[in-house]
């Protein structure tokens, strides 16, 4: 298999394998009009399996997203085709419109106007909690 090699753009390396579609999703990588290939279980020597993405475009992305979903990511900027910038993501301390909060009595659900905030309480087990309600979330 064969993926041309990136320009000007993004890759989203070591993804847990898995994970890959579900980055693709909340970033909203469908609507973009630029090339994004999702390569799954490709083979890694320090993980074993792991999910790559490459944006062939440079866009802003959602790094809390990133790192909510798969803190082990690592991100790559590609500029003039050389690597221009690399960043290793942690949890973020707090997330906002990514997730929607599942208990009914929230605030949130019924004011649709206020947004879904939730923030780390437990960085070891990585839970988060609705910032209004305390409700624990689940994706």
């Amino acid at each position: 298999m064969i993926i041309g090699k990136i320009q000007n753009g993004i890759v989203l390396d070591h993804i847990t394998p898995g994970l890959g579609m579900k980055l693709y999703e909340i970033l909203g990588l469908d609507a973009l009009d630029c090339q994004v290939a999702l390569i799954k279980n490709a083979e890694s020597v320090k993980h074993g399996r792991k999910d790559i993405l490459k944006i062939d475009e440079l866009i802003d992305i959602n790094l809390d997203a990133i790192g909510f979903v798969d803190p082990g990511v690592t991100v790559n900027i590609i500029k003039d085709g050389k690597l221009a910038k690399r960043k290793h993501l942690e949890p973020p301390e707090e997330i906002t419109g990514i997730m929607k909060c599942k208990n009914p009595r929230c605030i949130t659900t019924i004011e649709q106007e206020i947004p879904q905030r939730f923030r780390l309480t437990d960085r070891e087990n990585g839970t988060y909690r609705c910032v209004y309600c305390e409700s624990k979330l689940e994706y």
